[in-house]
């Protein structure tokens, strides 16, 4: 006491005479007592001799009534029913003409008893179930919350489509030589008015060799020009959206 101890009790230290109870044996009502002295006596349930009972169950409710008096009421009701069916079973029984069964005094009782240890049994498995504050504690974990960003999932086609734009930047930076082709739209003339020497209609298309590229082409197409300016060639066709032909003018007729 005050971080001293104590090794002799104090002369002025007062105990009340209830301060200290021990309970050997606590039941939770007068069932459970006639439960405990059947199953204690080994007796069967069925078949209960009350005068024993009855003797045990009022020394138990005597011992009670010297302690607490309005603990043992409930005992004392009990005590009284137990009395009641042992003198029922000690009257003797007139004889009747009828042979009818008779109900027996302990039926109700029995009934009592059973269907008390039944819920006496399911409460001692609920108790043993685990429970809170008693076999664990509840434990409360913070969690922040928080945004998490799913990225998308890249498949075979998405490399795919990013190496071919890699590719095509690489094709857009290469370096490479231009050479000059030196090509006569005059030449280009004298070519395609050859072609008309028969002074037929030609199509339009077949003025033109896409073997030779893109750069003869232009070419072609802007002596044909020069032609049709000069009216040395006329361009005609039948109706709209018709092929085009293409014919030496008649002023033409001596050129190559």
């Amino acid at each position: 006491m005050y971080g001293q101890p104590i090794f002799d009790l104090p002369k002025d230290l007062y105990i009340p005479p209830d301060a200290l109870e021990v309970f050997l044996d606590a039941f939770e009502g007068p069932l459970d007592l006639l439960l405990y002295l059947i199953r204690k006596a080994n007796i069967n349930v069925l078949d209960i001799p009350m005068a024993p009972l009855t003797v045990q169950y009022l020394e138990y409710v005597e011992a009670m009534r010297q302690h607490n008096l309005e603990l043992a009421a409930d005992y004392l009701l009990m005590a009284a029913t137990l009395l009641e069916i042992k003198s029922r079973m000690l009257l003797p029984r007139p004889p009747r003409a009828e042979e009818a069964e008779e109900l027996d005094p302990r039926a109700e009782l029995v009934r009592r008893l059973l269907e008390y240890e039944q819920v006496k049994l399911a409460a001692a498995r609920l108790d043993e179930l685990p429970r809170v504050e008693r076999d664990f504690e509840w434990v409360g974990v913070f969690v922040a919350e928080k945004v998490v960003e799913r990225l998308p999932a890249v498949s075979l086609h998405d490399l795919q489509l990013a190496w071919l734009k890699i590719a095509r930047q690489s094709r857009l930076k290469r370096h490479h030589t231009i050479q000059r082709e030196e090509l006569s739209v005059r030449e280009h003339m004298t070519l395609i008015l050859r072609k008309l020497r028969d002074d037929t209609f030609v199509v339009f298309e077949s003025l033109f060799d896409p073997d030779l590229g893109v750069p003869s082409l232009v070419v072609s197409f802007l002596a044909t020009l020069e032609l049709v300016k000069e009216r040395l060639v006329v361009v005609t066709q039948n109706e709209a959206f018709a092929p085009i032909y293409v014919k030496r003018a008649d002023g033409a007729a001596g050129i190559d």
